[in-house]
């Protein structure tokens, strides 16, 4: 807890120390300025509650861990995070020896102190007794360059060590205090690599070394920073991955030969300092300064090769040292470097300047009670700031350096840089983007001024003024183009009208050039280009579409047509496009757009004109849409043509047709019919093929029977009337129609009755006979029939002779028919005689029959429902089946044709009615009336249709081999049973 007093000097140092507050300007509009004068200033003090036991000499912090050194010789150790515990390590030393200086790695593990008597000693963090590094004895040590990337806890890895001689080292510490076994040695190699001071011994104030980024997989590459009080030198090389200890001896071995490069600045105040700015830990370095005689030299470190092969430094100014409240300047005693500030430390204060603009932005006085400054750090990981005198520690918080940045940028016009700086913060944005746009519009370019105020929140209607009143307007086309990108959907009416806007500017510029068309058309078409992109657009596409009334106008009123129909492709009116474009008689542009579309209306709509004019494509584009479009719709298309004028249309017709009956298998009777009516006018020659594949069955074929003969017969095509004829089953037509034609024709004609109707095929033959004899005149023909139709004799085909014809030309066949005869009497002459036995055969088992008996038992059941059989009437068979009447009847039915079914079903019907009849007689005693020869009659005929055979030794049974055990509906009933 800091006492009273302590607090008091505090306020007074605050009230004392100068911040230049940034100038309070007006933000933008739609912003308000919130800022308050009582800001958090960027560095602020505070000082560490802790009185050391002896007065400070040096001090050092890393990685939150701090070691300061006492004029006691004692090292006073303390981890921040846990400051209660600190830790005091005295240091070996002669009498009088005093520390010369000490250096913390930035991992806060390795410390090394160099005495003033040329002792030098390693600290490691687990250690509490210094090591002497006995290899560098006889050097002040003035600065240690730090290994960044090494990860190791118990070495340092290479490092380099610079002394007050100018000579620079490489070494490499172990901590060995954990190992039981082995007590190497702590400096494991010392090398002398290079000596600055060749000319004269000067120190090495300033050492540090990084690698850079490189691409090859065998060697690092690296560059080394070297500081003495008036030189700064720069050494860049490679290292081989595999190079043993030391690393960097063939690194400076080329710079023996040629003299390292440097820069020399005068003023020479005898003590520099070298500071470099890492973002973060292992990254690459930023920035740079070096704190020397005329002032801080600051740069940017480049490690793409921009600043040349022998340097790293780019972007190098002095930042002259700030002047006294006097006028004069004092040189500062330390340096700490932040990334957009340099600290610079004097005995009495604290002055921090802007490595942007180089102002003085705070100036920190410490009272005179407090001592003077002695030194000042900065944590190169916790990025906190310490400085100390002989009896206080005071720490410095870095509030939010990068506040104030962007404005500085802004001032020097280094926007990019300006707006990087206040991406958090609207207001800031929006006076960089103003501000940018403004200095691009005063160099005229426009049209990225145009896009950086549609950024920002300046009124919309004074910035399109700005470019309205500009020759040209691709600015002003930028312009709303970047405000409606910014639009939301919710801002529907803002978007219609700078959509529309946009149309009327594109379209102006479209028209201008157009009339300059020969002189520049590639820039109307990259203006027509940028248009239809435009208007592709997801958000815009939407716009217009909502609007499309108005857009239609707009374009129409500048006449043009080509951006009309891609607007109208753009929004899917295809109608409207094919329209336009067969207004233009350019029916293949109608059929290209109806083909890119998938509205099938429009295909029903257009193909008949279509057909008309281009057939063949039409036709293509119905056959690459077959999944889609349905035939039946399409007739009206087909249909609408001059059979005499437009034969390739019908022919294309044809072509449609075929693929929808093979390919598709379409079988719609129109269809059909219109394909049939096709190829009887046009294609004849394919009309029988198509009807021959349609096959023979009447049922089956896909065309009207009737509309297809009454077409043939038109048309004249009786090979088609024939084979219709026959489908029909009009043979006698068929055949009178084809001895027209062909008699081999009326022949196949003659044969196609089925076998059972032997009478029609005699017929049949006989009009082909007489045919040949009457019209022919060919009697050797016509007794040919003879042998091709067993049906005719010899007695048929004579009357069809003529009285002149002589015996000679049927003498042959009167012959045959005669012997015919005689067999024939001759056969049936033994089957008379079969018959004869066969008929005394019957009536000898018809009287066994009269006394054959069977025995029912009281007990047998029926066969079919396995009831017993007594309890009404019943079948019995030789064969000893038994089956109840209604049984055998229920069981037969099923297999009976319909003709029999029907007659069982009458016959059941009649025998119900007797028995009904017979009952109402029998309790009237009146039997005179009932006709029992009748009744036994029905009874016998439906045993003839029931009972004839045994249902299951008959050839019932056999009939019923192929036969399901279950039906289609017991299976279906089955399968969901099983579900």
């Amino acid at each position: 807890m800091a006492s009273i007093l302590d607090q008091y000097e505090e306020e007074s140092a605050r009230a004392a120390s100068v911040r230049v507050a940034p100038v309070q300007e007006p933000i933008g509009p739609g912003f308000i300025d919130a800022r308050l004068e009582s800001d958090i200033p960027i560095f602020s003090k505070k000082k560490v509650n802790f009185k050391p036991p002896n007065p400070i000499t040096h001090l050092v912090v890393c990685n939150n861990f701090l070691v300061m050194a006492m004029n006691s010789n004692i090292l006073l150790r303390l981890d921040l995070e846990h400051p209660e515990q600190p830790d005091e390590v005295e240091i070996p030393r002669a009498v009088e020896d005093k520390v010369h200086q000490i250096f913390l790695d930035p991992t806060g593990r390795h410390f090394i102190i160099s005495m003033e008597s040329t002792e030098n000693y390693y600290l490691s963090r687990n250690s509490k007794r210094p090591k002497p590094i006995g290899k560098i004895k006889g050097h002040h040590i003035d600065s240690v360059g730090w290994n960044w990337q090494n990860a190791n806890e118990s070495t340092t890895g290479a490092i380099l060590l610079g002394t007050s001689k100018g000579l620079i080292f490489e070494t490499e510490l172990t901590d060995n205090e954990n190992s039981r076994f082995f007590q190497g040695s702590l400096d494991q190699y010392l090398k002398q690599l290079f000596n600055l001071g060749s000319e004269n011994a000067v120190s090495v104030t300033g050492l540090e070394f990084d690698r850079m980024p490189c691409e090859s997989m065998t060697e690092y590459k690296y560059y080394i920073l070297a500081t003495t009080p008036g030189r700064l030198y720069q050494f860049l090389g490679s290292v081989s991955k595999s190079a043993e200890p030391p690393m960097f001896q063939q690194f400076f071995a080329e710079y023996e030969k040629q003299k390292a490069p440097f820069l020399e600045l005068p003023g020479n105040m005898g003590y520099s300092e070298l500071k470099l700015y890492f973002p973060k830990f292992r990254g690459s370095a930023k920035t740079f300064a070096w704190m020397t005689g005329p002032g801080v030299y600051f740069g940017n470190l480049d490690f793409t090769g921009e600043a040349g092969p022998k340097s790293v430094t780019t972007q190098t100014k002095l930042i002259p040292y700030p002047k006294d409240s006097d006028g004069e300047k004092t040189h500062p005693i330390s340096m700490v470097l932040t990334e957009f500030h340099v600290l610079l430390l004097y005995q009495d204060r604290i002055k921090v300047v802007c490595v942007l603009n180089d102002q003085l932005i705070y100036d920190d006085v410490y009272a005179d009670r407090l001592g003077k400054l002695m030194g000042l750090y900065k944590d190169p990981l916790k990025m906190s700031i310490w400085t100390y005198t002989s009896q206080n520690v005071f720490k410095y918080k870095v509030t939010r350096e990068a506040r104030d940045v962007w404005q500085m940028y802004l001032d020097t016009e280094e926007f990019e840089n300006a707006r990087e700086y206040c991406s958090d913060n609207p207001a800031q944005v929006d006076r960089v983007l103003t501000k940018q746009a403004e200095h691009l519009f005063s160099k005229k370019r426009y049209e990225e001024s145009a896009v950086l105020y549609a950024q920002t929140r300046n009124s919309f209607e004074e910035v399109a003024l700005k470019f309205i009143r500009l020759d040209r307007k691709d600015a002003l086309k930028s312009f709303i183009m970047k405000k409606l990108s910014s639009l939301g959907p919710q801002d529907k009416t803002q978007m219609t009208m700078l959509v529309t806007w946009l149309i009327e500017i594109f379209l102006n510029q479209l028209g201008e050039l157009k009339e300059k068309m020969e002189e520049q058309p590639d820039k109307y078409e990259k203006i027509q280009e940028e248009f239809r992109r435009f208007l592709k657009e997801p958000k815009i596409k939407e716009c217009v579409s909502n609007n499309r009334g108005v857009v239609y106008d707009l374009i129409a009123s500048h006449g043009n047509v080509e951006d009309m129909v891609f607007f109208a492709v753009l929004m899917q009116d295809f109608e409207k496009v094919i329209s336009h474009y067969i207004q233009l008689d350019d029916y293949s542009g109608a059929l290209s757009i109806l083909r890119k579309q998938s509205d099938m209306e429009l295909y029903y709509k257009f193909s008949p004109l279509l057909m008309q004019y281009i057939p063949k494509e039409t036709v293509t584009a119905w056959i690459a849409k077959s999944s889609e479009l349905e035939p039946m719709k399409l007739i009206p298309a087909l249909v609408q043509y001059d059979h005499d004028k437009y034969r390739e249309q019908g022919n294309e017709a044809i072509t449609y047709l075929e693929f929808c009956v093979e390919s598709l298998t379409n079988k719609e009777m129109a269809i059909h019919n219109y394909l049939l009516s096709l190829y009887a006018i046009l294609r004849p020659d394919r009309l029988i093929q198509y009807l021959d594949i349609q096959g023979t069955d009447s049922d089956e074929v896909c065309y009207d029977l009737k509309y297809a003969l009454r077409l043939c017969m038109e048309h004249d095509r009786k090979k088609a009337c024939v084979h219709i004829y026959s489908l029909m089953g009009l043979y006698e037509e068929a055949v009178d129609l084809a001895l027209d034609v062909d008699v081999e024709l009326a022949k196949q004609q003659a044969e196609k009755p089925e076998d059972t109707d032997d009478e029609l095929k005699k017929k049949l033959w006989l009009r082909i006979a007489r045919h040949v004899v009457e019209k022919e005149k060919d009697v050797k023909r016509a007794m040919e029939f003879l042998h091709e139709c067993d049906l005719l004799k010899i007695e048929d085909i004579l009357p069809f002779f003529p009285d002149f014809v002589t015996i000679d030309h049927f003498k042959d066949a009167i012959i045959t028919s005669l012997q015919e005869y005689n067999s024939h009497i001759e056969t049936l002459k033994e089957e008379m005689d079969e018959a004869t036995g066969s008929a005394e055969e019957i009536r000898k088992e018809i009287q066994s029959f009269r006394n054959k008996y069977s025995t029912v038992k009281a007990n047998d059941k029926c066969a079919a429902c396995n009831y017993p059989l007594m309890t009404r009437g019943f079948y019995l068979f030789p064969c000893q089946h038994k089956f109840h009447s209604d049984c055998l009847i229920e069981e037969v039915i099923p297999n009976l044709t319909t003709t029999k079914k029907n007659r069982v079903v009458d016959l059941q019907r009649k025998l119900a009615e007797h028995e009904s009849s017979k009952l109402q007689q029998q309790q009237s005693n009146d039997l005179s009336s009932l006709n029992i020869p009748k009744h036994l009659d029905i009874k016998a005929e439906l045993d003839d249709l029931v009972a004839s055979e045994c249902l299951y030794c008959g050839d019932f049974m056999i009939r019923c081999v192929d036969k399901p055990f279950i039906d289609e509906e017991e299976e279906d009933q089955s399968h969901s049973s099983w579900n």
